[in-house]
């Protein structure tokens, strides 16, 4: 399940304070954004076929404080944390790269 991250403090709660050693994944995206609502449906079926890991969005217009920390420059943008530290992060819309770091990150 993908969970839509509203405020800063919930992304600092559920992404950054997530269980230690757990795989958190954050798509930035915006409605206006082509590539953005096209991979959208994809990032669902990899949240179902990893539920090992953590699958949230940041729509970096409805949460700008989160997206402006985050220095989110292009939508989409997925970044990956472990314990609270991002360890990659996926500028783009390639459903193979975001797939093949999951993978690699899990």
């Amino acid at each position: 399940m993908v969970q839509q991250l509203l405020t800063h403090d919930e992304f600092k709660s559920l992404v950054l304070g997530a269980a230690e050693g757990k795989l958190v994944v954050v798509d930035f995206w915006a409605s206006w954004c082509g590539p953005c609502v096209r991979i959208a449906p994809a990032y669902v079926k990899l949240a179902e076929a990893n539920p090992e890991a953590l699958f949230f969005k940041v729509d970096v217009d409805a949460n700008s404080e989160t997206s402006e920390k985050e220095e989110i420059n292009c939508m989409p943008t997925f970044k990956f944390f472990k314990n609270g530290v991002q360890i990659d992060k996926l500028e783009g819309a390639s459903e193979q790269h975001l797939e093949a770091l999951i993978a690699k990150h899990k």
